[in-house]
């Protein structure tokens, strides 16, 4: 099968990775040249996504059997005619266009699934912004519509943060949509990511929950299994198969819930692989999330997703500009046991850009903190320079 891939970073490489494995045909598709995925695909195409023509243009060239989306900022309305044309959107193009905006999706579990979630509300102005806040109470949150990896993502605490939160949120917002949505701070112990596996013929099945700890917005470690109650474990899978279900598809969904002292909180959700979910390169499980999205998308029947080890990953930022970035350390953290890494290929860095990280596994017995730890000292072992 042909697949055309939107977005080609870390996750896009590694699903182009599993995707070679089993003889299918990627063309990774970005809006920079050398990107991760790029480097290892049959084809690549560069253009801007949020140009419907351009991408329309690239859809007629290569006829794939599949588009898989992997970033935010893509004019996801078209997805509706390449299906009428008989191109499978991965997961569908409902799932793509919902969930590319936090609007549409967070509406869809609100208000139509009626989940559990965050008291929120829209703001497209800064006025708005002001008026949403006082409708929510301090703390709140507030987000671009459309971003990723935490970028224009802050806190309000006091009245002085609104001005600069919304300035903030506006710079990090991607694509042409410039609304932000504002979430009353919930009070919750700990998060988790609940991979959701949706096959076309076969049952829904979930990973085991993976724990994750962030800053700026972005994912710092993750690990897996997570500790929950079997009481949340049940609420959030019943969650997960309500709203993936609802926007229809197959392919595997990363989402997010808080786990509070009153229940479950729905979060979010990504309908591909989720930046979490790089624990599951540590060999946790017996197939990836890249190898399982692969197979959901492929109607390769999985029978089951079995738990193997316990596992966590440390990511590994630049802290400087770079036209070319290069690595120190590595010698280090390859003769740690039971330790590997990923370096991304990423042509160039930022300040707490991800470039790289560092994965850990141990036996299901061993505490789940040590393995992260392990994980976190083998992350410092490794240097990005400019």
């Amino acid at each position: 099968m042909k697949i055309l891939l939107l977005g080609s970073g870390e996750l896009g490489k590694e699903f182009t990775i599993a995707a070679q494995r089993i003889g299918q045909i990627v063309i990774a598709v970005d809006s920079y040249e050398n990107a991760p995925a790029m480097q290892v695909a049959h084809d690549f195409e560069v253009v801007n996504m949020l140009d419907g023509d351009a991408l329309d243009k690239i859809v007629a060239k290569h006829q794939p059997d599949f588009i898989v989306p992997e970033i935010e900022a893509i004019r996801t309305e078209r997805f509706y005619d390449y299906e009428k044309q008989g191109i499978t959107v991965v997961p569908s193009a409902k799932a793509a266009n919902f969930t590319m905006n936090r609007k549409a999706i967070r509406d869809l579990a609100s208000k139509e699934l009626g989940l559990k979630t965050a008291k929120y509300r829209y703001a497209t102005t800064a006025e708005e912004l002001q008026k949403g806040v006082e409708a929510v109470g301090m703390p709140c949150v507030v987000k671009p519509l459309m971003s990723s990896s935490g970028k224009g993502q802050s806190t309000i605490k006091t009245e002085a943060d609104i001005e600069k939160a919304w300035n903030y949120a506006v710079e990090g917002s991607r694509g042409d949509v410039v609304e932000v949505i504002v979430e009353a701070f919930v009070k919750f112990n700990s998060e988790i990511t609940l991979l959701t596996v949706v096959q076309n013929n076969n049952p829904t099945l979930f990973c085991a929950p993976i724990g994750h700890r962030q800053e700026r917005g972005d994912y710092q470690e993750s690990w897996q299994p997570a500790r929950i109650s079997d009481k949340d474990l049940y609420e959030a899978q019943d969650m997960a198969e309500k709203v993936t279900e609802a926007l229809g598809g197959a392919g595997l969904f990363g989402v997010e819930f808080f786990l509070t002292d009153d229940g479950v909180y729905f979060s979010e959700l990504s309908p591909r692989p989720h930046d979490t979910g790089m624990v599951t390169l540590a060999g946790t499980q017996n197939f990836n999330e890249f190898e399982l999205h692969l197979r959901a998308i492929l109607s390769l029947p999985i029978f089951e997703i079995t738990l193997e080890k316990a596992g966590a990953s440390a990511v590994i930022l630049a802290s400087e500009n770079s036209e070319n970035p290069t690595y120190s350390g590595i010698e280090n953290i390859a003769s740690l046991p039971k330790t590997d890494f990923r370096i991304f290929g990423k042509p160039t860095s930022r300040p707490y850009r991800r470039m790289a990280v560092a994965l850990v596994n141990d036996t299901l017995e061993t505490p789940i903190e040590e393995v992260v730890e392990k994980a976190k000292e083998a992350a410092s072992l490794v240097t990005v320079h400019s």
